[in-house]
């Protein structure tokens, strides 16, 4: 696998789009961090987790190493909204399955009040905030799919008294039309504060109630 730090051995179309990623301006609230990216998915991969911060309380500080680009490294007082992974895979001779080189895969997490959580449409909101931030960026892809989950955890005996508590999670994938990805890391970092409730959100789409993720 090749990561940020190891591009001598990696195809052109592939340190094409790390250097497309590293283009990528996401919102101040999110935090991004360079992580190890599965090793049997694709020939050559890189991997991102995004944690959400208040905006008031979020604040950079210089992020150190070959993937210093990518990081908004928010302060310890920040408050936690919501937390992700994204994923960019290349395989040079193509997948039949992605219909193409690249395929991106996502996961994004973030705790709701019970009202929201138990609402039917629920994942159909979440899949909306995928598409529609793809769209807003004009992102190019195909072959777009996901799972929505809502996670339910009750506490029982000596943690009896902690109250119920409802994750959306949502699982998605795409394939990005070619190496120019810096639309599609922005548009899921957008995603990914749509779900910690944080606004601007496309017209009509009702926030998430803010919670904090334990």
């Amino acid at each position: 696998m090749a990561s940020i730090g190891e591009l001598a051995a990696a195809p052109p179309e592939f340190v094409q789009a790390l250097t497309a990623l590293r283009r990528a301006g996401p919102r101040p609230e999110v935090a991004l961090e360079e992580i190890p990216a599965p090793a049997r998915l694709a020939p050559y991969g890189v991997a991102l987790s995004a944690d959400v911060f208040e905006k008031t309380a979020a604040a950079q500080r210089p992020a150190h190493g070959p993937a210093a680009a990518f990081f908004h490294t928010p302060s310890e007082e920040a408050t936690e909204l919501a937390t992700g992974r994204f994923i960019l895979l290349f395989d040079p001779a193509g997948s039949p399955v992605w219909d193409g080189r690249f395929r991106v895969v996502t996961y994004i997490r973030a705790e709701l009040d019970a009202q929201m959580g138990n609402d039917e449409m629920l994942g159909t909101v979440a899949w909306t905030w995928l598409s529609d931030a793809l769209e807003e960026h004009s992102a190019r892809y195909a072959n777009a799919g996901g799972t929505a989950t809502r996670v339910l955890s009750e506490s029982f005996g000596t943690l009896s008294e902690r109250p119920q508590t409802i994750d959306i999670e949502l699982r998605a994938s795409w394939t990005p039309a070619d190496s120019d990805v810096t639309a599609h890391l922005e548009a899921w970092a957008d995603m990914v504060c749509a779900f910690a409730g944080l606004p601007p959100l496309p017209p009509g789409v009702t926030p998430l109630p803010r919670r904090r993720l334990t």
